[in-house]
């Protein structure tokens, strides 16, 4: 594997019974890049997300992440290879109980041996790289969706990770936060210099977000490009949905593995 590919999934298949949802799936992502999975509802953006992160394991392939084979590691040495990752989980998934800079320090309490200081203190820096200075003590009820979200990536990025992982970062939010959650992505990844993997259905998200785009379909990556290469694609099934036709090739049923 060349060394400027940080994560590669190579025949990676995966079925839950009779649904088989991955099949033969093909995917690299190179150090400093944000690529971007889309694909219908249902076609295995989360699993893949999953596989990405250890929390799945495949039934053939492999998942590589800076060389080596997760999908080979115990669960021991997989907790070390997360803590290369962030994840913005796409409702934020914060804790209703804890306040603002409990929910963002969750990590660093359990995960280092900082005292409360000091978590507070860095708590309070990844809150001001994500523009939310001085809501430490708020609860999420107290929080617009679109704080929430800033909130969750504040998270996710408490722990300095190597890559972050995008569950569908703007569903819930109107067009005006989601551009500009989308733009805080990109101004984060450069600040930081992460690596990013994102799904999305979005595709005002994904162009503006994206490096690459990757089309996921029955199980596969169809095509890799750039935004301009899948805005003019002459791939008929890419084409029918980053243009969110409903004449085409792929079908409403297809929409439901």
């Amino acid at each position: 594997m060349s060394a400027d590919i940080l994560i590669q999934t190579v025949d990676l298949y995966k079925s839950f019974g009779d649904k088989h949802v991955l099949q033969g799936l093909n995917l690299e992502i190179r150090r400093g890049e944000t690529m971007v999975v889309i694909g219908g509802s249902g076609t295995g953006k989360s699993v893949l997300l999953k596989h990405v992160i250890g929390l799945l394991r495949p039934d053939s392939g492999q998942v590589i992440v800076d060389g080596q084979d997760i999908t080979k590691l115990r669960e021991t040495a997989l907790v070390k290879v997360r803590h290369k990752f962030g994840m913005l989980f796409q409702g934020a998934a914060l804790f209703d109980s804890l306040s603002v800079w409990e929910n963002v320090g969750f990590g660093l309490m359990e995960h280092t041996k900082l005292k409360k200081a000091e978590i507070r203190e860095r708590v309070a820096e990844k809150l001001a790289v994500v523009g939310l200075s001085g809501i430490e003590d708020l609860r999420p009820a107290e929080l617009s969706g679109g704080m929430k979200k800033r909130v969750g990536l504040a998270r996710a990025i408490a722990l300095d990770p190597e890559i972050l992982l995008y569950d569908e970062p703007t569903t819930g939010l109107d067009p005006i936060m989601a551009d500009a959650i989308n733009d805080l992505i990109v101004e984060t990844k450069h600040k930081l210099k992460t690596t990013g993997l994102a799904i999305t259905h979005d595709m005002a998200s994904a162009y503006k977000i994206g490096d690459r785009i990757a089309m996921l379909y029955k199980g596969k990556i169809i095509q890799v490009g750039t935004p301009e290469e899948i805005k003019n694609t002459d791939n008929l099934f890419v084409r029918q949905f980053v243009t969110g036709s409903a004449v085409g090739p792929i079908t409403r049923g297809e929409q439901a593995i």
